[in-house]
């Protein structure tokens, strides 16, 4: 009987409020340069940290990172957390996963800011002793505590400094943002006029 082959996967957390061409150029890297065998986006319906109002519909910020990366089999958007206790705790989401996909191993692809802040995520000892984290560099931020800790991978993913609140701002005074986004997500978000009116942060 043939070995099952143990996937190695990242998980790539976030709102996704809208992704950009910053979050597809890190989850490339993640998949070409480390021995990640994918990387799936894990799109959240509500950041314990982050205020809601802001936030696009779950199906519409899963439908733009769909389109996203339909070209890359590497990539996989995954809307678990929608089925999930809310607000969504990554230690939960972990372990749903887990037990969903035995034959994988999961692991965490953050940046070094969220690294240094590591501390307030719901039972973060436990994920660093069950889980890999995949850092790339966030300027200003050299993970603090955890930099050295085992669990973590420091890797040298490009920096890029493009986030999703300075793409739904621009679009609401109107600029030209179409080079920030994938062109399928960019399309979509004119189409459906999303962004388009000033929204509280």
């Amino acid at each position: 009987m043939a070995e099952v082959k143990i996937k190695k996967t990242g998980l790539f957390c976030g709102s996704f409020n809208p992704i950009h061409i910053g979050h597809i150029v890190i989850a490339g890297y993640m998949a070409e340069f480390t021995d990640l065998d994918e990387v799936w986006f894990v799109v959240s319906p509500q950041n314990p940290l982050k205020k809601k109002e802001s936030l696009l519909g779950d199906h519409h910020r899963l439908t733009m990172v769909n389109i996203a990366i339909a070209d890359d089999s590497r990539f996989r958007a995954s809307g678990i957390e929608f089925k999930l206790p809310r607000p969504s705790y990554t230690v939960n989401t972990l372990a749903a996963l887990q037990e969903k996909y035995p034959n994988r191993q999961f692991a965490l692809i953050m940046g070094s800011d969220n690294l240094q802040t590591f501390n307030k995520w719901r039972n973060y000892e436990k994920i660093l002793i069950e889980h890999k984290l995949y850092v790339y560099p966030r300027p200003g931020f050299d993970g603090g505590a955890f930099r050295e800790h085992p669990s973590v991978i420091w890797t040298d993913a490009p920096l890029m400094d493009i986030s999703s609140t300075f793409i739904r701002q621009a679009i609401a005074m109107k600029k030209d943002v179409s080079y920030m986004l994938p062109t399928t997500v960019y399309k979509y978000i004119k189409e459906m006029h999303f962004y388009s009116m000033r929204l509280s942060e």
